[in-house]
């Protein structure tokens, strides 16, 4: 069995030290964490957590079964690939000059991406997509010097059934 990446997203009670003790159960085991993104849902009580993390099939299973055991944990959506919509944000700061400027914009014109801020010297893009389209837009911007780059990590919700 070899190792596969894995997004699992939880519905965890929006309380001090939830955090931890999931990101806990994962360092205590040698979990690694790709990915991991927490915001507050329609209730305030509870958040919805997306972590992405890699291992193999008996890895995952383990994973899933230690999260069911917290008692923080409200509820565990082990997802299945194909059947999520999966996106990253992405804010990235490159270096322009007047000359250079146009081709950043096309570049961002091409992906898709909002410019964010423009400088003298440089020029901010706002991206959202999938980790791939992601990955893609910072290829092509690297040969114009980026400054900085921020990603969300994944954001997952279950593609509706037909």
């Amino acid at each position: 069995m070899s190792a596969s990446t894995h997004t699992i997203s939880l519905l965890i009670e929006n309380q001090s030290g939830s955090l931890s003790r999931v990101a806990g159960l994962f360092s205590s085991r040698g979990y690694n964490i790709s990915s991991l993104t927490v915001a507050e849902t329609d209730d305030p009580s509870v958040a919805r957590m997306t972590i992405v993390t890699s291992g193999d099939d008996d890895i995952l299973e383990q994973i899933v079964k230690q999260l069911n055991k917290l008692i923080d944990v409200i509820k565990v959506i082990d997802f299945i690939e194909d059947l999520i919509i999966e996106r990253e944000l992405l804010l990235i700061r490159i270096d322009s000059t007047k000359s250079s400027r146009h081709e950043i914009i096309e570049l961002a014109n091409l992906f898709k991406a909002g410019i964010a801020s423009v400088s003298p010297t440089s020029v901010t893009l706002e991206f959202m997509g999938t980790k791939q389209q992601v990955d893609d837009l910072i290829t092509m911007l690297k040969p114009h010097g980026i400054k900085e780059t921020v990603r969300s990590g994944a954001v997952a919700v279950a593609k509706a059934r037909k």
